[in-house]
């Protein structure tokens, strides 16, 4: 593990660009970038479409260090280069920014208020193939959407035992148990979501670190205790489904929780900007999510 990342990421200032649409969200992705299904006939131009929207977002000025900790990748991306270096090591090398994996296949069916993740067959090769690629750690995600305990339960102890692997092979897995905004259980879900981590928690060996990467919660500062675990290097925010003003002013009131936004990162930008006008529209956005990850 690079201990510079690690120290980076457990006291730097800023947040976590999430650049890692795979699958199905790869044409929403692109979609809101301006291109159409029209613009390619099968995945492997899709894929490459979206590396050069992820590529023109890395190297552009306003992608930096000061305002960015680390970015999240799928691992087609992983696999990709950007100006002849893999996309991890120009990251961390060119632009100072901490580089973690997608390691998830997706969400089972809903089953008692919550999704599941799917299985990961080949998740140790996986994660091999991420420790050869200089990759820091990890993200997967499930969905809780109602105050279920029995489902909630099962999401976390489905994260923390894939941690523990994840952990092993050397990487710092980012644990998102993500509450849907729109629930109206909300509330009574992150308190049985709270409750359930710490138990987990309490059950990891002393030197297993872990990251959180969490809803903004619906009371203010609601997981201020998390980010005290010793076992916790930091608690990030996803923007799930919020505009990018309204997510930046709830982030805002959660003091320590830092943003690890996608769409709310990626508002406003079309392939068909200039570079003039695509870098300023990025960088009103990266001020904006760093302004309210640092208050």
């Amino acid at each position: 593990m690079n201990q510079e990342q690690m120290e980076r990421m457990e006291h730097g200032k800023g947040f976590i660009a999430a650049l890692d649409q795979s699958g199905g969200s790869t044409p929403k992705a692109l979609l809101a970038y301006g291109i159409g299904a029209d613009a390619y006939s099968n995945d492997e131009e899709m894929f490459r479409l979206v590396h050069e929207m992820r590529t023109r977002i890395v190297k552009s000025p306003a992608f930096c260090s000061d305002y960015i900790l680390g970015a999240i990748l799928f691992e087609n991306t992983m696999e990709r280069k950007i100006d002849g270096s893999y996309t991890a090591d120009y990251l961390w090398n060119s632009k100072g920014v901490v580089p973690f994996l997608k390691v998830d296949k997706g969400l089972a069916q809903k089953e008692n208020g919550v999704q599941l993740m799917k299985p990961m067959p080949g998740l140790d090769q996986l994660l091999q193939k991420a420790v050869q690629k200089n990759i820091f750690g990890t993200k997967m995600r499930s969905v809780i959407w109602l105050a279920d305990k029995e489902g909630i339960r099962a999401v976390v102890e489905q994260q923390f035992t894939l941690a523990r692997r994840i952990a092993a092979a050397g990487l710092v897995p980012i644990v998102e148990p993500e509450v849907d905004i729109h629930s109206g259980e909300k509330e009574e879900a992150e308190k049985l979501l709270k409750d359930e981590i710490k138990k987990q928690l309490f059950r990891l060996s002393p030197d297993t670190r872990v990251m959180l990467k969490l809803s903004i919660p619906t009371k203010d500062d609601f997981y201020l205790d998390l980010m005290e675990d010793p076992h916790v290097v930091r608690v990030v925010a996803l923007s799930g489904g919020y505009s990018q003003e309204e997510a930046d002013e709830k982030l805002a009131r959660n003091h320590g929780l830092i943003a690890s936004f996608s769409r709310a990162l990626a508002q406003g930008l079309s392939a068909g900007q200039s570079d003039k006008e695509f870098d300023l529209t990025l960088s009103e956005s990266v001020r904006a999510i760093y302004r309210a990850s640092v208050t």
